[in-house]
């Protein structure tokens, strides 16, 4: 008769459980308890119970920051889902130095997103390296405000998010296509099938698990981006690069307003928990 492992399996999991508890499960209710609290850091913190949401939701520099997110969320999860697809079928094939080529797409992601951002924001300036070339080929006349621009800068600074995350991603799918079964597509030439249905029909398929997760993992980037917007354009200008962890980061930090911040931080997790969820739906479904 086999013998019970007992207690000794669960003793192992102390040190993780003690980790995400005091790393992720006490900040969280922490934040929760500090959403209902009127705290500024200096003096006692007052309950106030549900102020601070009702504040949030007369607060249209909350409702903007909101829209921001959620246009910023629109725009670059598709390019983060789909473009790094054909990336990893580029770099998936056997060909001399092919290494050299995943390195070069892969660099973006090991660079500092600090180091990033100051760099595309020098390439983003009037006298920059982008407007050179766009004046020299005659593309236009006048150089283009990317970055000081209402209409442009939230736009210049997803393509900075997607510029360093299609590595990231690329990988991941590089992963999934080197985990598909090589005879399907032996099978599929023999029955005289082209390349482009092979992807269609034999390799979309079979991404569908790394897709969710390039999904999931795309949608919360997008809706906790800070880094980029703090190095290149600091909320401006006129508050259209405004994201809601930059909000959130005002509130806490520039107006110590520490509760209504931490009102927005819960909105933003439930908002990211709720889409993870549908994503996850969606694409179990289909």
């Amino acid at each position: 008769m086999q013998k019970s492992p007992g207690l000794v399996p669960y003793l192992f999991l102390i040190p993780a459980c003690a980790i995400i508890g005091g790393f992720v499960l006490y900040p969280m209710l922490h934040a929760i308890a500090a959403s209902l609290t009127d705290y500024n850091m200096i003096t006692e913190s007052r309950f106030v119970g549900a102020d601070n949401y009702r504040k949030l939701m007369q607060d249209p520099f909350f409702w903007n920051s909101l829209g921001n997110t959620l246009l910023y969320l629109l725009v670059v999860v598709p390019f983060l889902v789909i473009a790094p697809i054909f990336l990893a079928l580029l770099v998936n094939k056997s060909l001399a130095g092919i290494k050299v080529f995943r390195a070069i797409f892969y660099l973006p992601v090991i660079t500092s997103l600090v180091v990033t951002g100051l760099i595309w924001k020098w390439v983003y300036e009037e006298q920059g390296i982008l407007n050179y070339f766009l004046i020299s080929t005659g593309i236009t006349d006048n150089p283009v405000a990317f970055l000081t621009d209402p209409a442009n800068a939230l736009f210049s600074v997803m393509a900075v998010t997607i510029w360093t995350g299609l590595g990231y991603y690329m990988v991941i799918y590089l992963a999934g296509l080197q985990s598909i079964p090589k005879h399907l597509y032996e099978a599929a030439e023999v029955e005289g099938i082209s390349k482009w249905q092979q992807t269609i029909h034999i390799t979309i398929p079979l991404l569908k698990p790394s897709i969710a997760i390039v999904a999931v993992m795309s949608s919360i980037a997008a809706m906790k981006v800070f880094e980029e917007v703090y190095v290149m354009t600091q909320g401006g200008p006129l508050d259209a690069t405004k994201t809601l962890v930059y909000f959130i980061y005002q509130s806490a930090f520039e107006e110590f307003e520490m509760g209504y911040a931490s009102a927005a931080g819960v909105v933003l997790f439930l908002l990211t928990l709720g889409l993870s969820l549908i994503n996850l739906f969606v694409l179990r479904r289909r």
